[in-house]
């Protein structure tokens, strides 16, 4: 079988930092957090949690969702589609004009699916009876319906792959939409994901976990790889790119962002939350990704990181870059967490950390790990500190850790006429 390259020709995101790409791209570049005081949320109690990466202002019906189906929609099916509308419009594709309907698929997933409906529906029931239930809670909660609602929207009839595997969700639906692409599966994928779980239910559990940030100034809950470090900050929003096989998307002419080269996927098979101490299952998902990509040492490399702010990941992960590229290697390399910007989307966190790749390697800026003050000894990579960097980079390489030990590993390479 001849493998297909593989490319990206759209992008759409929303995130706190951004309902679009191009504002996230500019937020990405100046440094900006989007995580803010938790506002309107009376029901969290004596919960110590107080910020968190919330999209304000979001209007479907105003970013090209109709009116029947934002009410039939959860908040994590809206943010799915309205970023794959805008990567859609940006590829130009169109099912059954410049691609076959049959040839155009969808690998949208969720961590969590429509909690938001879930919470909402058990209330009807405590309250009014099971006969009061929404009909439309089970379509509106399953977190299928993602990558569901985008098919129907587009008319994609290929494969259709709604990947689940927490944190890791949209990395590896983008990894597996890529495996598809190359061996001729499908011509294009939308590909991601997308998550709406900041909420009393998601975010009380987090918290009794000792995983979240208590942090009550913004600007100092999420510090990946700093000493001061003491959790993830929950986020929400949604990231989708459209995969398409290189010479279809020349053929039709089409704007090329970055090609996607290389994927890793192994398990800690470890615990069901904590990541294996010695970091070498995640550098095995590492170094797979980078070999299958054609990366060698001399090449400039940008790692987008887990990077979440907990003690136990920044430790962890630095450990399985040294592994992956070796020890005078690492030291080379540039890696930042932009979740210091938008904080920790779950599933669709890897998505929207490959569409910041992807821009770092198309604009030649690599994004800042902002908040970054108190060096850690575990932690003694170069970490883009507070400010991004002009730089061109030829490889980007973004990673992804799950609950239940799942890793997951794409590499990007810089696109060249």
């Amino acid at each position: 079988m001849t493998e297909k390259r593989v490319v990206i020709t759209g992008m759409g995101a929303v995130t706190s930092i951004g309902k679009n790409t191009s504002e996230f791209k500019e937020s990405l570049f100046n440094g900006r957090c989007g995580i803010t005081s938790i506002e309107g949320m009376d029901q969290f109690g004596e919960l110590s949690v107080h910020v968190a990466g919330m999209v304000k202002d979001f209007k479907p019906a105003e970013m090209g969702m109709d009116a029947g189906s934002v009410r039939r929609s959860d908040k994590f099916s809206q943010f799915g589609i309205c970023a794959a509308i805008q990567a859609m419009e940006q590829s130009g594709l169109k099912a059954d004009e410049n691609i076959p309907a049959s040839r155009l698929g969808v690998y949208v997933g969720s961590g969590i699916g429509g909690m938001q409906t879930f919470i909402d529906q058990t209330l009807v029931m405590n309250n009014e009876g099971a006969r009061r239930i929404s009909p439309l809670f089970i379509p509106m909660m399953i977190g299928n319906l993602g990558a569901g609602n985008i098919a129907i929207k587009f008319n994609a009839q290929g494969p259709c792959l709604p990947v689940v595997s927490a944190c890791a969700t949209s990395t590896h639906a983008v990894g597996e939409a890529f495996r598809a692409i190359k061996y001729g599966m499908a011509d294009a994928i939308i590909a991601g994901g997308t998550e709406a779980a900041v909420n009393p239910l998601a975010i009380g559990g987090f918290a009794n976990m000792k995983a979240l940030s208590t942090a009550e100034n913004p600007l100092e809950a999420c510090l990946p790889f700093d000493k001061r470090r003491g959790g993830f900050v929950m986020a929400e929003g949604a990231g989708i790119l459209i995969l398409e096989e290189y010479e279809h998307a020349v053929k039709r002419g089409a704007h090329i962002i970055a090609e996607v080269a290389g994927y890793g996927n192994t398990c800690d098979a470890y615990h069901y939350t904590a990541p294996r101490p010695d970091g070498t299952t995640t550098a095995a998902s590492l170094s797979l990704a980078l070999a299958e990509a054609g990366y060698n040492a001399n090449d400039l490399l940008y790692i987008n990181a887990h990077g979440t702010g907990t003690h136990m990941n920044d430790a962890c992960e630095t450990k399985a870059i040294k592994i992956a590229l070796g020890e005078e290697q690492a030291r080379k390399v540039m890696i930042s967490s932009t979740k210091s910007m938008h904080g920790h989307m779950l599933g669709a966190t890897g998505a929207v950390e490959l569409i910041a790749s992807a821009i770092a390697l198309e604009e030649g800026v690599l994004p800042p790990t902002i908040g970054y003050k108190e060096p850690d000894p575990e932690c003694d990579l170069d970490y883009i500190p507070n400010t991004a960097r002009k730089i061109q980079a030829e490889y980007a390489l973004s990673c992804s850790l799950g609950f239940g030990g799942h890793n997951a590993a794409v590499a990007l390479k810089r696109y060249h006429d």
